[in-house]
């Protein structure tokens, strides 16, 4: 392991981080949030101060191993945590320095947990910056790098291994950046579309840009207090369009667009996902029939695929309803949406895989000396990628776990006094990127009032969740540094 392969990576994700920070610069300017916008340049200027700086002392190093790509992913995303909180420290919108942290973990990993009860009362300037770190996080801010800069080539699939959301990245192309290039075309190209239907509705061209960053990116931050449920039913339903395909493989959109007309029907994984949101909204319409019919259809439906894409917006309290649909609702959290997009959690895909092995694994049970092969659809899969499937569960459950355990600790020692559906929700929330849980962290409530010790804690949950466990683990592996 080479620290000066590590930080010339990490300097040029932090320096790219500062760039970014002048939208929210422009939009103060916008405004006339005069001081808003020079404090926010500040951040900006030592940002990308630090992060160009140390990408400049240690010079472009060559060829990134795939160690060092887990590696440097897993530090580029605590550095850019850290120093995305400055505009809010800066600011004063978030003078605690825990709640920035948490607030820049949530929207960097699209997570959507938030310490601010009212988001509409902040500067606009602010308020960009919030959406536009999800929008970042989306897609993968070193995805971005590897799209945009050039100075990232070397081991760019190392890289986007490590960070890309799904259990394997889709190479559309020999060369990787320009793959990254694709996606983020399709990704700009699903941003820029809903802005425009947003903005037919009841939604003016500010409130339409921060929620079409943070629907994409199926992040769940709002402008507004009440999230979607202060806007139209129109609204509501082209945000659930765009939740929906934020949920499908960016990879499978573009061949789509560009290749296969018929790649949707052809793919397995989005018959599962479609199924799978299909059966839950149904479940959740029958659970909570009553009143208007178009009501309670929108709501339901509303509520499955916003904590199933894990974007985490709300138009109706799902805390309310009955505990059978409780349980729905945290199960949903583990799901997520396909590989390749941008929810958070275990990915249908993985699912897939675990159900057609334990399938197989049945079957052989019955026929010992039969020869059976786990498939996705007609494809083989190998015994390798069955087991990489497999142990990620195992990770994924063991992390959910001890989550859990800690919270309950630092609750009872800091006398929070958090029930246990509010305990398991908030990990299983931040753990999955989907942002309201159950509870003491409901969709009526939001994060302000746990302990510092939990914020922290559920805060690298987030991290921990969003890079799928194994950058974080590199980090931690002894054998990694010595070598």
């Amino acid at each position: 392991m080479s620290w000066r392969h590590l930080l010339h990576v990490v300097g040029a994700v932090v320096g790219g981080t500062g760039i970014s920070m002048l939208a929210a610069v422009v939009a103060a300017l916008m405004y006339q949030e005069w001081s808003i916008a020079a404090e926010i340049a500040l951040a900006a200027a030592i940002t990308s101060g630090v992060g160009f700086g140390l990408w400049k002392w240690y010079d472009k190093p060559g060829e990134l191993s795939t160690a060092e790509g887990f590696a440097a992913v897993g530090l580029a995303w605590m550095a850019i945590t850290v120093f995305g909180a400055l505009p809010y420290l800066m600011t004063g919108a978030l003078g605690d320095l825990t709640n920035a942290v948490f607030e820049s973990a949530s929207g960097f990993t699209a997570t959507g947990s938030s310490t601010i009860p009212d988001p509409a009362l902040m500067a606009h300037g602010v308020l960009v910056w919030r959406s536009m770190t999800q929008w970042l996080g989306g897609m993968g801010i070193i995805v971005l790098s590897i799209a945009l800069l050039p100075l990232l080539g070397m081991g760019a699939f190392q890289l986007a291994r490590a960070e890309s959301p799904g259990w394997m990245p889709d190479r559309l192309t020999p060369r990787f950046r320009e793959t990254a290039k694709r996606l983020w075309i399709v990704y700009v190209v699903l941003t820029v579309g809903e802005i425009v239907l947003l903005w037919f509705g009841d939604m003016n061209l500010f409130e339409a840009v921060n929620h079409s960053m943070t629907t994409v990116s199926t992040g769940g931050f709002s402008t507004h207090a009440g999230s979607l449920g202060a806007f139209s039913s129109y609204s509501q339903w082209v945000v659930i369009i765009f939740m929906t395909l934020s949920g499908i493989s960016f990879a499978l959109h573009y061949k789509v667009v560009l290749r296969d007309p018929r790649a949707y029907f052809k793919s397995v994984e989005l018959r599962v996902y479609l199924g799978i949101l299909l059966l839950a909204a149904t479940l959740a319409a029958i659970g909570t029939w009553g009143g208007s019919i178009a009501n309670t259809i929108r709501g339901a439906t509303f509520t499955v695929v916003s904590i199933m894409t894990t974007t985490g917006y709300a138009t109706v309290d799902f805390g309310q309803w009955i505990p059978a649909l409780g349980i729905m609702i945290v199960g949903l959290m583990f799901i997520g949406g396909m590989a390749g997009s941008t929810a958070g959690a275990l990915k249908t895909d993985r699912l897939h895989v675990l159900l057609e092995a334990s399938r197989s694994d049945v079957r052989r049970l019955i026929h010992p000396r039969g020869v059976f092969v786990t498939r996705v659809g007609k494809t083989p899969l190998s015994d390798i990628t069955v087991e990489a499937v497999q142990t990620f569960f195992l990770l994924y459950m063991f992390a959910f776990m001890t989550g859990t355990f800690l919270l309950a600790i630092i609750s009872s020692l800091a006398n929070a006094h958090l029930d246990i559906v509010t305990v398991v929700s908030a990990v299983a929330s931040s753990l999955g990127g989907v942002g309201p849980g159950l509870g003491g962290v409901g969709p009526t409530e939001n994060f302000l009032a746990l302990p510092w010790a939990a914020k922290w804690l559920l805060s690298v949950l987030m991290i921990i969740g969003r890079l799928e466990i194994i950058p974080i683990l590199i980090l931690f592996n002894r054998e990694v540094w010595r070598k």
